[in-house]
């Protein structure tokens, strides 16, 4: 009995132990209030021509001045690239409900992801060669909207310099280049591709283009996957980063919200596992807001989390297995599959931690990294609630659609849940709002803006 009692004591205080940990992930009304007053700070200080560059969240200007009317017809090619897969895309819309789309997918070499520039739109145009030999559209001429997951600064819808590379790429002499007329003097190379224009647009702007097409109220899209971002709709004169367009009252804004913080703003409540991973990670001091977020890092949070835990002596009887030490061994894939577990076998959560070394994990074990990924996940969708709710009453419409992209928010359980209950608590009760997954918004964003801005191009002249 005696002993039955103290293991009981020992289950309850490496509970506790592991609770005690986890307690930074956890944000109180407090913390949320604070946040929620840097990042709107923040958004100011990004639109504002004089303060613009010493802002971590830069609001950069899209030059996306019109959604979709619906009324779009023809042919339109889109380049989908977001990252070292990519895919051509043939549009061809009939009507609203009626759009035929014929795609093909590529894969950049490896050795052309880390070679010249120039290589690898020569390859993007090489494939667009071939993509329109195979449909048989030599003879025609298009405009091609060209979606490039990557941070951009803009000065026109048909230019893009690019800030610096993520993902897999490293090729040489594009960062600081407009990688427009990249593209523009590859595909001039051959003669069997006719682009009177291309139109340049990143990922989450596509998919709020692509959303807008089926519901008319969106003004918000984010992605949520391996990184994070947010693109709304600002009214133009909020945007004081080049002289007002008097044609147009709004514009789609690209927030890149993933540096909020990367100059201490969020210091306050980062914990110390935070100040590690972003110590030990390829880029200091860069990402931090995606670092708290983000499917590309959770996992390590996690990671770095069960470290203290197994530390203190409080799980998995204190042993540091060879897997574990590896950094980013642990991914947003394994706290998936201990998420979704069902009932108390932790038959999933036991393989997981036999990837990780660990072959006779007890109930409580299994409990207790249940318990870290729960508070890591749950803090991911809640910081992001929080800035969404933020865009939701800055726009300020009775109702409004968020497009949502990105397999953490398609896929990981519970999040969606988590995402729309927060965001609905913070937002003003005069606010509705509805999340729209809008997954494959990356092909069809761009295709959309190439067919709105033919129309508009087509008023003009």
């Amino acid at each position: 009995m005696a002993e039955k009692e103290s293991q009981q004591d020992e289950i309850e205080s490496n509970r506790k132990i592991v609770e005690d940990f986890c307690k930074p992930f956890v944000l109180n009304e407090d913390i949320c209030q604070q946040v929620s007053d840097l990042f709107l700070a923040e958004i100011k200080k990004g639109l504002c021509k004089y303060t613009h560059p010493k802002a971590d969240i830069k609001c950069y200007p899209t030059y996306v001045k019109r959604l979709p009317t619906r009324c779009e017809r023809g042919k339109f090619l889109a380049l989908d690239v977001g990252g070292s897969n990519f895919r051509i895309l043939l549009y061809s819309i009939q009507d609203f409900d009626d759009i035929k789309v014929e795609s093909q997918n590529f894969q950049v070499p490896p050795k052309v992801l880390t070679g010249p520039g120039e290589h690898l739109f020569e390859f993007f145009a090489e494939c667009m060669s071939n993509f329109i030999q195979t449909h048989e559209l030599q003879e025609e001429e298009f405009n091609l909207g060209f979606t490039f997951s990557f941070p951009l600064m803009k000065t026109s819808l048909k230019n893009g310099i690019l800030i610096r590379w993520s993902k897999d790429f490293q090729c040489e002499d594009v960062v600081g280049h407009d990688v427009v007329a990249m593209l523009q003097a590859a595909l001039s190379r051959r003669d069997n591709i006719h682009i009177t224009n291309i139109f340049v647009l990143n990922g989450t702007t596509a998919t709020l283009i692509s959303c807008a097409w089926k519901h008319r109220e969106t003004k918000i899209a984010v992605t949520i996957g391996r990184d994070t971002n947010a693109v709304y709709e600002e009214k133009m004169k909020h945007i004081q980063l080049f002289k007002e367009d008097t044609l147009n009252s709004t514009m789609l804004i690209n927030t890149q919200w993933s540096s909020f913080g990367n100059h201490g703003a969020l210091n306050f409540m980062r914990s110390p596992i935070d100040f590690a991973l972003d110590e030990s990670s390829t880029n200091p001091n860069e990402g931090i807001f995606d670092k708290m977020v983000a499917g590309m890092y959770i996992g390590e949070i996690v990671r770095l989390t069960m470290i203290e835990c197994i530390n203190a002596g409080a799980l998995l009887k204190g042993n540091l297995s060879e897997q574990i030490r590896k950094q980013m061994v642990f991914d947003i894939k394994h706290m998936s599959e201990i998420e979704k577990e069902k009932g108390a076998s932790y038959q999933s959560t036991r393989q997981v931690l036999e990837t990780m070394g660990y072959k006779e994990a007890t109930n409580e074990d299994c409990e207790n990294l249940r318990y870290i990924c729960n508070k890591v996940s749950t803090r991911s969708a809640e910081l992001i609630a929080i800035c969404l709710a933020c865009l939701v009453d800055r726009i300020g419409d009775p109702y409004i659609v968020i497009g949502i992209d990105g397999d953490m928010y398609s896929s990981y359980p519970n999040y969606r849940e988590c995402l729309r209950k927060k965001t609905k608590q913070l937002v003003r009760p005069e606010h509705k709002f509805t999340l729209q997954l809008t997954e494959d918004g990356s092909g069809h964003g761009a295709a959309l803006l190439a067919a709105t801005e033919s129309v508009e191009r087509r008023r003009h002249h």
